[in-house]
């Protein structure tokens, strides 16, 4: 119960504070680093959506846990509080941009992501007992993954920019690619570590895929950084795709 009080007040805190009701949203908050037209990493403002599905998921699996028939489970004993911590870590940075605290946000984001790791690990090393907890623990964590990973990268480049960064003489571009190149590996690492889990490779594509459209369609354009977002986002769903297959092959062999 304790944890789905928590998750619960941390996601109600997370939803307001991000500006989608009152206040400042996200994109706008903190000198407008954030936003779309922010940096080469900024994903389009569409890829922000993806918070609704997040936000359900983790709910869900919060109401889900605190049942009866999970209360005895070593596995969502594992999880519980490091759910919380992600929840709480997420509600935590959205305060840090609405405050203006830009660098701030970023050691927090990182945080984040290291707890989203865990989380991860905690899911590959058991498997889901049915389809009902493969959707609200593994899918929801894993979309949160994903996403989160997008998100730092973004935070990464945003709090570059607004410290005057100048890349050490490298083309702005060079870097933009570099750092896709480091989410899809990333993302190609969990799909083959974690037997092609489909969920992170879904929200890491998504967002890779809305960087890319963002910067062939919006400012500051970049066809070279806008084709590199795509193929990394087509990378992350074919390898995440092999593995899958390999995997399932796997356990029907054993």
């Amino acid at each position: 119960m304790i944890v789905l009080v928590s998750s619960v007040l941390a996601i109600v805190a997370a939803f307001i504070g991000s500006g989608v009701v009152v206040g400042t949203p996200i994109q706008d908050a903190a000198g407008g680093y954030l936003g779309a037209d922010s940096t080469l990493i900024a994903p389009g403002s569409g890829a922000f959506r993806i918070w609704s599905a997040i936000y359900v998921g983790m709910l869900g699996y919060a109401i889900w846990q605190s049942l009866p028939a999970q209360r005895d489970d070593e596995r969502q004993r594992r999880l519980g509080w490091w759910v919380v911590a992600s929840l709480v870590l997420n509600a935590v940075w959205i305060a840090s941009v609405q405050l203006d605290l830009l660098a701030l946000s970023l050691p927090i984001i990182v945080v984040l992501l290291v707890v989203l790791c865990r989380l991860f690990v905690i899911l590959r090393r058991s498997a889901p007992k049915h389809r009902i907890e493969a959707v609200l623990a593994d899918g929801s964590i894993g979309l949160y993954l994903g996403w989160v990973v997008v998100a730092t990268a973004a935070n990464t480049a945003a709090v570059l920019v607004a410290a005057g960064f100048d890349g050490f003489g490298l083309d702005p571009e060079v870097w933009a690619v570099l750092v896709l190149a480091v989410a899809a590996a990333v993302g190609i690492a969990l799909a083959v570590w974690g037997g092609g889990r489909i969920a992170p490779a879904l929200s890491l594509s998504w967002g890779l895929v809305w960087v890319g459209v963002a910067r062939l369609t919006d400012e500051p354009a970049s066809t070279t950084t806008g084709i590199a977002a795509l193929i990394a986002a087509a990378a992350v769903l074919v390898v995440t795709a092999i593995a899958r297959i390999r995997h399932d092959r796997g356990s029907r062999a054993a």
